[in-house]
Formats: structure tokens, C-alpha cells, sequence
């Protein structure tokens, strides 16, 4: 038994280490940098007052659905991230360690939701997450044990936004890149994007746990539009402006980190 697991192992391993899969990969964290410059730039647009799509990641797809090429790029961009969610899937298999299991797996999940969300795009549908999950949020508070259900997502996305602004403080980051390959100031300029880009996700994160507790708490499903709303509760408060723009520097820091990425991150 011991042997036929090593002999899956192994499999694993090698089809991890499969060449073209590297550079589908390394392709995808372009295509996943790309998206979220896309997604600083809708934050900039909610912050402005200016018409927008959704402010998640489904939105900015939408927002170059009907550009020209944009279909092309939104179609690269799927392919890239199918092919990190298989990385990730892999990694997965093959990794001893619960935490970097977990990990693997949360990963995977993500790049499929937002390669989903894209497929839904090219066929000329309106993919918008944040109805979805005020759909599914006002479905679930309408029944029983739902009410703790969307509670439980919050405080779930509330400690997702914990971990990555902790991560981005720490510069956890750089353990998944090869640091030594890079030059002293690339080194500090990639340290520098990934924290502000850490740091900016986490909150913004965060703030849509939060909404997604309080959904819960008063039974109001307007709240659980996940990014959405959290960028669209900013944009109510008195300094929401100023912070929404800090917000969008932050995510165009992490789609410049992510490109990085594409050279430097351990495949």
C-alpha cells in the first residue's frame, strides 16, 4: 500500500513538474495581475461616482467584455487560470503538510470561481457575483439555519482578509518566491508591492465579512454582495473616497505583484 501511494506521488510529482504546465501557469499569475489592475481601476470608478459594473473581480471582467480584443484577453486569462487551479490541485496531492493543503485547496477553489466567472462572460452573460451572493444570502436567510450559515461565511471572509493583511505586514509572501534569483532593489520593490497588496486585499476582505455578519444580524441581504458592497460602504463614509483610493493602489500594487509572480513565484 506504502508503495502504490509513492508510486501516485511520484505521478503527482511529475505532472506538477511538467513543463508546459509552468508556463501556463507563469502565463496565468499575467493574466491574474491583469485583472486585478482592471479591478484598482473599477475601485476608482466606484470612488468617483462614475457608472461601474460589480466591484469584484466579475465586474472587472465585464468592464472589458466589449473592448476590443477584450474577449481574447478574457479568454487568455481563463486558460491561465485553469491552469493555476490544476497547479494548485497538484500541489495539493503532493504536499505532506495540512496547512499548505488547506492552503492549496482555497486556491484552487478561487482561481475556478473567477475562471468561471469569465467563461460566463465570453458567452455573453452578465456574470455578476455580487447578485449571486445576495441571491443566495437572501435564499439562506429565508430558512432555517440559514441566518448562521451567512454569519459563519463572514467570519470566514473576515479572517481570509486577517490572514492576507498579516501576511502582507509580515512579508510571508516572499517564502513562495525565488528571492535569491532577484536583485537587491528588485527584491525590495517586489516586497514593497506585495505588501501594500496584501495589506489592501485583507481589507477590503475583511470589510466584506463584516457586511456579510451584519446581513446576518439585522436579515438584510443587500449587504452579502461580498467585494461589492464593502468598496460601495466605503464610497458612503465620510473619508470613503480617500480610503477607496488607497484600496485601488493596493490592488494595482498586487496585479503588479502577481506579475512578478509570473517570473519569480516557485512552480
Amino acid at each position: 500500500m506504502s508503495s502504490l501511494s509513492e508510486r501516485a506521488r511520484g505521478a503527482v510529482s511529475r505532472a506538477a513538474d511538467n513543463p508546459a504546465l509552468e508556463r501556463l501557469t507563469r502565463a496565468g499569475f499575467v493574466g491574474y495581475g491583469i485583472l486585478h489592475l482592471l479591478f484598482a481601476w473599477v475601485v476608482v470608478r466606484v470612488a468617483s461616482g462614475g457608472p461601474t459594473a460589480d466591484g469584484d473581480q466579475s465586474g472587472a471582467m465585464q468592464e472589458i467584455a466589449d473592448e476590443p480584443f477584450g474577449l481574447v484577453l478574457i479568454a487568455a486569462i481563463v486558460v491561465g487560470l485553469v491552469a493555476m487551479a490544476l497547479w494548485q490541485v497538484l500541489e495539493l496531492l503532493r504536499d505532506r503538510r495540512a496547512g499548505e493543503r488547506l492552503a492549496s485547496a482555497g486556491r484552487a477553489a478561487f482561481y475556478l470561481y473567477l475562471a468561471f466567472s469569465g467563461v460566463k462572460v465570453l458567452r455573453g452573460k452578465k456574470s455578476s457575483s455580487a447578485d449571486t451572493q445576495q441571491d443566495t444570502a437572501e435564499g439562506l436567510l429565508a430558512s432555517s439555519g440559514g441566518r448562521a450559515a451567512v454569519m459563519v461565511v463572514g467570519l470566514v471572509l473576515a479572517g481570509l482578509g486577517g490572514w492576507l493583511a498579516f501576511v502582507g505586514f509580515t512579508g510571508r509572501f516572499e517564502k513562495h518566491l525565488r528571492v535569491g534569483e532577484m536583485a537587491a532593489a528588485t527584491r525590495r520593490l517586489v516586497r514593497r508591492l506585495g505588501v501594500a497588496g496584501f495589506v489592501a486585499k485583507g481589507l477590503a476582505y475583511g470589510i466584506a465579512g463584516v457586511l456579510f455578519v451584519v446581513a446576518a444580524w439585522r436579515f438584510d441581504p443587500d449587504k452579502a454582495r461580498g467585494l461589492d458592497a464593502a468598496l460601495r460602504t466605503l464610497a458612503g463614509e465620510t473619508y470613503g473616497t480617500a480610503l477607496l483610493l488607497v484600496v485601488a493602489v493596493g490592488f494595482a500594487a498586487y496585479g503588479l505583484f502577481a506579475v512578478t509572480e509570473a517570473r519569480y513565484r516557485k512552480v
